[in-house]
Parts: C-alpha cells; structure tokens; sequence
C-alpha cells in the first residue's frame, strides 16, 4: 500500500493531482480509518495508464468517459475499444504531423549549418 505522497512521487506526480483526478471520478482510493488515502499497486497501473493517455493528449473529458465506462464492467467493452481506438488514431495523425514537422526543421537546421560553414566569421556570435 501507497500513501498518497509515495504514490505521488513514484509516479512523478503532485499529490494535488491525484486529489484531482479522485474528485472527477478517474480513480478511486482506500479510506483509512482516519480518512487517509491509501493506493495498491492496481491503482498505480491504472495511474499510469492514465498518464500515458494525458502525455499522449488525450482530454480529461475522455479519460473520466473511460474511467466510468470501465467501473461500468464487462458490458462497456466495445465502447471502451472504440473510444481508446479513436485516441489511437488521433495519436498516430500526431505523428505525422510531428514526423513532417521534424523533416521540416531537419531542412532548416542543415541549411543554417551550411550558410554558417560558409560564413565562418559569423558563427558563435550569438553564444
């Protein structure tokens, strides 16, 4: 069992931020007696799938829909699948534009580099 500062910083997270996501029903956690929260290794698997879905630009509307779909049970499976394939499909239109962007940049960078080999007197003047 985790408290909620050592889930936190195994997970490279605030303590506000798992608060957060308790409060818009992504997760939930074990209450103490005392009213601490407490958190298993199930809930960092699903922690970090949730953050991979945030890092992957996936909005918080869409992860609480699949949160709720998966207490829901078994019977959301098909909407589940859709709905992460969707993101799917979102991430790799993402890679595209990265990949042309990246080549884009790539382009810009040589032609810098070459005008700078050409123009020595110029280079490290803006260090």
């Amino acid at each position: 069992m985790y408290t909620i500062s050592e889930l936190a910083k195994a997970l490279q997270i605030s303590p506000h931020t798992l608060r957060y996501y308790e409060k818009e029903g992504i997760m939930e956690s074990i209450r103490t007696d005392s009213g601490e929260r407490r958190y298993t290794e199930e809930h960092d698997k699903w922690l970090r799938f949730v953050l991979k879905l945030r890092e992957t630009q996936m909005p918080i509307a869409q992860i609480k829909k699949y949160a709720m779909l998966v207490k829901e049970g078994e019977h959301t499976t098909e909407e589940r699948l859709e709905l992460l394939k969707s993101h799917l499909n979102n991430i790799q239109k993402q890679l595209i534009e990265l990949q042309s962007t990246e080549e884009m940049l790539q382009k810009k960078v040589a032609m810098y580099e070459q005008w700078l080999d050409q123009h020595p007197r110029f280079a490290g003047e803006n260090e």
